[in-house]
């Protein structure tokens, strides 16, 4: 099922795994990037890689292309790439991984590109190249410029956003589809209704993915990472905002895949899944690990070069990574009234001791709490006008319209103009 929230609207677009099958985020570049991000957990990655000079290879990536092509099915099979930053390999690079993409899919197969960049390289050619093969891009930026240059800074330590707006600028001119993703981390935690209308208003961008920036350093949260709480109110402002203005013509993944369980669809992001295991992380070497947020030698799950990604994908290793994604939540979630939608989130978050005592509770868990159950009661009215043959943004209306006396439709039990019309 997709979820559609206008009757005009098309589907959200925002990068997300296959229907069927596993996803592979394959980092042609690996850690290697022209950014120094305060809070960027790729750059470590180059550790790993002593002496590398970190661009994939052809023949790795001819077999990497071949691999995933054998075994995914369905009409369309998403090929996506991240870094690091994978423009650094240039337009060539890139024009030659598309062409043998083409070569080896089977027939009828529609392949959908896509790319995750700081858009701070790109020109004129880059948008011509991108357009012309259909390529979703994902534009990493945190908000206005006062809110993105306090950790998106060059190796200079000098502030970045000038450069990703003219970048994400080119891409637009062109006609590039283009997703914004944001990071929350303690410089915009406070901003949500002014991230949210810079993005919309100033740089004209209707598909949105907030990421919250939760970071260890030497096994402490960092003074980087989101507030809990904060997390929690940065996604209501943005949810209230969306719900007066926007149902049907902007897309914000956080609230696709709430509203996704109410319906009875997939969420959509593997954070929100009851087990993991299912995206999985290429390095630009053929090393396939168990996920892009636990590359590290525990989760190295071998190399394409010698096992074959079907097989590393299926191995005991990484299904037990998978279901421990489920077996190891702690009593608080599974007894939590909103645990069909967060399912204890990534496991990466999972750093705090559950009121019980137990291990495994999500450092966010307060945050998740708030927006559920904040947002639960709309989108549960959103849920039975889609299940009914409705639509979504027809709810907008019932809820800001009518007498002020009259209960809420939200059914909170307070009279509207002591709740949605307040």
């Amino acid at each position: 099922m997709r979820v559609e929230f206008g009757r005009d609207a098309r589907p959200t677009t925002t990068i997300q795994p296959q229907s069927m099958g596993f996803h592979v985020l394959a980092k042609p570049s690996g850690a290697i990037c022209n950014l120094d991000c305060t809070y960027c957990f790729f750059l470590e990655k180059a550790d790993l890689y002593p002496g590398g000079h970190f661009r994939m290879e052809p023949t790795v990536l001819e077999r990497y292309l071949a691999q995933l092509l054998e075994i995914q099915r369905g009409p369309e099979i998403t090929i996506a790439w991240q870094g690091g930053e994978p423009t650094l390999l240039g337009v060539e690079w890139f024009r030659h991984a598309v062409e043998v993409a083409t070569r080896v899919a089977p027939a009828g197969t529609v392949l959908q590109h896509t790319i995750q960049t700081n858009a701070t390289l790109i020109t004129d050619e880059w948008a011509e190249f991108f357009v012309s093969h259909g390529f979703l891009v994902g534009v990493s930026i945190d908000g206005p410029p006062s809110l993105h240059d306090v950790y998106r800074v060059d190796k200079r330590g000098r502030p970045t956003a000038h450069r990703v707006v003219e970048g994400l600028r080119i891409l637009q001119r062109h006609g590039v589809e283009v997703n914004a993703l944001v990071t929350v981390n303690a410089a915009n935690e406070d901003h949500g209704l002014e991230v949210y209308r810079y993005l919309r208003d100033e740089l004209q961008l209707s598909y949105f993915q907030l990421i919250p920036i939760v970071e260890l350093v030497d096994g402490k949260i960092s003074d980087r990472s989101v507030a809990p709480a904060k997390w929690g109110m940065f996604l209501n402002e943005v949810f209230e905002e969306w719900l007066r203005h926007d149902v049907g013509t902007v897309f914000v993944s956080m609230i696709d895949a709430a509203l996704a369980p109410l319906v009875g669809a997939p969420a959509g992001m593997c954070i929100f899944a009851e087990t993991c295991g299912d995206a999985v992380a290429l390095e630009h070497n053929g090393d396939l690990y168990s996920c892009d947020h636990f590359v590290d030698p525990e989760h190295l799950l071998g190399n394409i070069q010698t096992t074959h990604l079907a097989d590393l994908v299926a191995s005991p290793q990484q299904r037990n990574f998978g279901l421990e994604k489920r077996e190891g939540l702690p009593s608080q979630c599974r007894r939590c009234p909103v645990l069909s939608q967060c399912r204890g989130e990534c496991p990466k978050n999972r750093t705090e001791r559950s009121v019980d005592g137990e291990a495994n509770l999500n450092y966010l868990c307060e945050g998740y709490l708030g927006f559920f159950s904040h947002v639960n009661p709309v989108l549960r009215m959103m849920a039975t006008a889609l299940l009914n043959g409705g639509y979504a943004d027809e709810i907008p209306d019932v809820l800001f319209n009518g007498p002020l006396e009259d209960p809420c439709p939200c059914q909170s039990g307070r009279p509207r103009g002591e709740c949605h019309r307040r």
